[in-house]
Formats: structure tokens, C-alpha cells, sequence
């Protein structure tokens, strides 16, 4: 590197009610990155705790910190943050997340400090309230064409999670920010657009960290709605890679129809449960049976075959 000046690196941190919590170890990781020309911005959606004082407690010159006079809602304050940025990137690190303490340094790097790259992405682990690790998805997405990096996506190769994600500033305001119908899907289809028109680097490691807990904010999502984001990200991807679209909606189908039917077997009731899935069978055009007929159908194969295997040994 030449004695440029490093691009400037935007953290944000839209944060609610979580400074008894997870937002000290969020901003922990935010100030204490190896690589140094950065700026983290906090933006309180009008908490009702001490927020203001565990982030001004760090000390520290880079933080920027806001404060909504009303709670504005979390899209909303993401995109707040994302107004306020200074940096040549940006990532948001939601209050309840991780980043590790170079990640930054090692993405900048890999890119060799360019200012053009569209989409920066690493890999990303799932912990839980206490930070125990979950599962692992590191990211196997580097070299792929287009087409081939969204089914990546449908096969579990590569995942899009915010807080592993370093967008082009410039880029991700051109399109408006994070947006989608329910803003469930909102970050990965921000990430294909801009990957797709202004290219993406693909980090293998893992340098962050997603908390999965009772509070994360997508599980509060309807079933619905994650079927109808899950069918307008698919055709996205189709629009964005039409000479494979075919390869791409049939296995965006049966990836997110899975992935839906298990959003449904969370339901506790179990006429709403059944609802659930009878709703996914008919929005994926019945592309694969809801679980419980596929147990039936296990079932009975399995009973067939034991009583075939009984015939022939008597």
C-alpha cells in the first residue's frame, strides 16, 4: 500500500433498549478493530434505559451517537445510520452482533484497499445469548459467476448476513438503502443488486458473529410474508441472472419452501401450525410436500417394506 490514506470505514449500530444486554460487546467490537480509520455510528431509537451512557462511557472520538426523539422504527434507524455515514463502507452491526477485531483490516485488504468494490463479504457464525456457537457458515461463494453465487445462497455454500457485510457506501445509497415489502429479506437483496452490477470479494473466514435469540427480530416475521419476500427474491435473482433462471427458481423453490415449512413448525397451535403449512404447499406452487406428509409417506414406504421383508423371510 502507498501512502494513501486507507478508505474510511463507516460501523453503524442501530440500537433499542439493549444496554443492560448485548450493546456494550457489540460496540466493543465495533471501537477495538485493528484497522483504525473508522467511524461508529450509534443511533438510538429512543431507548427507555441507559443507552446514552454505556455509549458514551467507551470514550471515544470515533463514536458518533444520535438520538431519535421517537422511536422510528428498526428499518428506519438502520437507515438512519446509513444516512449519517461518512465512509467509503459501510456494515451494520445490529446491537445484539459481532464483528471480530479484524475484520475490517482483513477485507480492506483482500481488496487491496480499492474504493470501487461494490460488495465485501466474509463468512459468518451463529451464536447464542451467551455467545456459544450455534453453527458455522463459512463463506465458499469466492470465484462463483452470478448465477452460480445465488444458488450458492439456496445450498447453504455461502450466507448474507449484515453484520460479515461491507457495502459500497455510494452504491447501497444509490438503491435507496436497506428495503424490501416486510424488510425481512431487505439485506440480502440490497447485497445481490449491488454485487451483481458493481462485483463482490468473497472472504472464506468467518469474521462475525449473527445472535440467534428469542428477540431476534426476524423470527417475529409471519409466515406469509416470508413466503411472499422469499418468492420476490427469487424472481430478483432471475432478473438479475435470466440466461440461468430456470436452474435458479427451481432451486430458490425448494430451498425457501424448507426453509419456510420449518418457519411454520414453530407455530405452538397446532390448527395454525397446519394453516402454516397448507399456505407455503399452495404459495411454492406445491413444490415439495409440507413435513408432515413427507413423515406419512416415510411411513408408509417403511411399513410396506417391512412387511415385503416379513413375507419373504416366512
Amino acid at each position: 500500500m502507498t501512502n494513501k490514506i486507507p478508505p474510511l470505514v463507516s460501523i453503524a449500530i442501530p440500537t433499542y433498549n439493549r444496554a443492560n444486554t448485548f450493546l456494550k460487546e457489540s460496540l466493543a467490537s465495533a471501537i477495538n478493530q485493528t484497522y483504525q480509520n473508522i467511524e461508529v455510528i450509534v443511533s438510538d431509537n429512543c431507548s427507555t434505559d441507559n443507552t446514552e451512557l454505556v455509549v458514551k462511557s467507551f470514550n471515544d472520538s470515533r463514536i458518533r451517537y444520535f438520538r431519535q426523539k421517537e422511536n422510528i422504527g428498526g428499518i428506519n434507524n438502520a437507515n438512519y445510520c446509513l444516512d449519517q455515514a461518512k465512509g467509503i463502507y459501510f456494515t451494520l452491526l445490529h446491537d445484539d452482533n459481532l464483528i471480530e477485531n479484524d475484520f475490517i483490516e482483513i477485507c480492506l485488504k483482500a481488496v487491496g484497499y480499492s474504493e470501487d468494490i461494490g460488495v465485501i463479504r466474509a463468512g459468518t457464525r451463529w451464536i447464542d445469548a451467551e455467545g456459544n456457537v450455534l453453527r458455522e457458515y463459512p463463506n465458499m461463494a469466492k470465484g462463483l459467476s452470478t448465477d452460480a453465487y445465488f444458488r450458492a445462497y439456496f445450498s447453504g455454500q455461502t450466507a448474507c448476513y449484515l453484520p460479515s457485510t461491507l457495502f459500497n457506501t455510494k452504491r447501497i445509497k444509490e438503491i435507496g438503502g436497506l428495503h424490501s415489502k416486510y424488510n425481512i429479506l431487505e439485506d440480502v437483496m440490497a447485497e445481490i443488486k449491488i454485487a451483481t452490477k458493481y462485483g463482490r470479494y468473497d472472504i472464506q473466514d468467518m469474521k462475525a458473529s449473527f445472535r440467534k435469540h428469542d428477540s431476534t427480530l426476524t423470527r417475529a416475521a409471519k409466515v406469509s410474508d416470508w413466503c411472499e419476500e422469499s418468492l420476490m427474491l427469487i424472481d430478483l435473482m432471475c432478473e438479475l441472472a435470466p440466461e440461468n433462471q430456470t436452474r435458479i427458481r427451481a432451486q430458490g423453490k425448494r430451498a425457501m419452501s424448507s426453509h419456510n415449512y420449518q418457519m411454520a413448525s414453530k407455530i405452538k397451535s397446532p390448527r395454525e401450525r397446519f394453516n402454516a403449512y397448507l399456505y407455503v404447499f399452495k404459495a411454492y406452487k406445491y413444490t415439495q410436500f409440507p413435513p408432515f406428509i413427507n413423515r406419512l409417506i416415510y411411513y408408509n414406504v417403511f411399513i410396506r417394506g417391512a412387511r415385503y421383508l416379513k413375507r419373504r423371510i416366512t
